[in-house]
């Protein structure tokens, strides 16, 4: 099986990017639009429940991995799932395609701040609670300790998820670093992790699978040669 490392995985964005010319806009629409399909499965699966009944909250970051949740939450509203992305960030503190993606779904009515500790004492909304959240907090670029308000989500996340709610991790549970498996403090406790290109080298960790649940490999669009030239064992990018 195919692993890579946070460098690896960096390496084989910097190759879709640079040298396929691949813009890094397009690699997280297919990245996003893959991990909702994923959830997609989960809702008829595992949850059993029609899309069209059933009701998402996407935890949304301030990076990359909080730009997927956008475009995860983007897809799964055209597929009629009522769904809110929650920005854990606030607005003005995001930037590229992230800060692209949030614009959109915002636009489209989807969003909703969750940027400090009084908004999150209200969530989930008793209104309209829901039967899978998405954790698209943080990414495989995350090292060290989890702390503030993002570790606060977590907490509150996985307190959710212990009274029954499915909890979809996007690439890797928020708070586990990606080479070594080990959390940093507050980490997702998953029923499914959507990771994108390949497994990460931390996932063998004894202690990651705690965190991981089932394991789904989706695409990001790119050819699988990349995934070939930065790791010597072959696999699907």
């Amino acid at each position: 099986m195919t692993r890579l490392t946070r460098a690896q995985v960096r390496e084989v964005d910097r190759l879709a990017i640079e040298e396929l010319g691949i813009p890094a806009a397009v690699l997280m629409e297919n990245a996003g639009g893959n991990a909702a399909r994923a959830v997609l499965d989960v809702l008829r699966d595992r949850v059993q429940i029609d899309p069209a009944r059933a009701r998402v909250d996407v935890l949304c970051g301030g990076g990359n991995n909080g730009g997927d949740g956008y475009v995860i939450a983007r897809h799964l509203h055209n597929a009629g799932v009522s769904v809110v992305a929650y920005a854990c960030r606030e607005a003005s503190a995001l930037s590229g395609e992230c800060a692209v993606n949030h614009v959109i779904a915002d636009r489209i009515g989807l969003v909703r701040p969750l940027s400090n500790g009084e908004m999150l004492r209200h969530w989930p909304d008793p209104a309209r609670e829901p039967c899978v959240v998405v954790d698209a907090l943080l990414g495989t670029g995350f090292t060290g300790r989890v702390r503030g308000h993002v570790a606060g989500v977590i907490d509150r996340c996985n307190a959710v998820h212990r009274k029954g709610v499915i909890v979809v991790a996007v690439d890797l549970p928020s708070g586990l670093d990606c080479d070594t498996g080990v959390p940093g403090g507050a980490a997702i406790e998953a029923d499914v992790t959507v990771t994108f290109v390949a497994e990460k080298v931390g996932f063998a960790s004894a202690v990651a699978g705690r965190y991981l649940g089932r394991v789904m490999v989706v695409g990001i669009g790119a050819p699988p040669t990349l995934i070939e030239r930065v790791n010597p064992v072959k696999g699907t990018v």
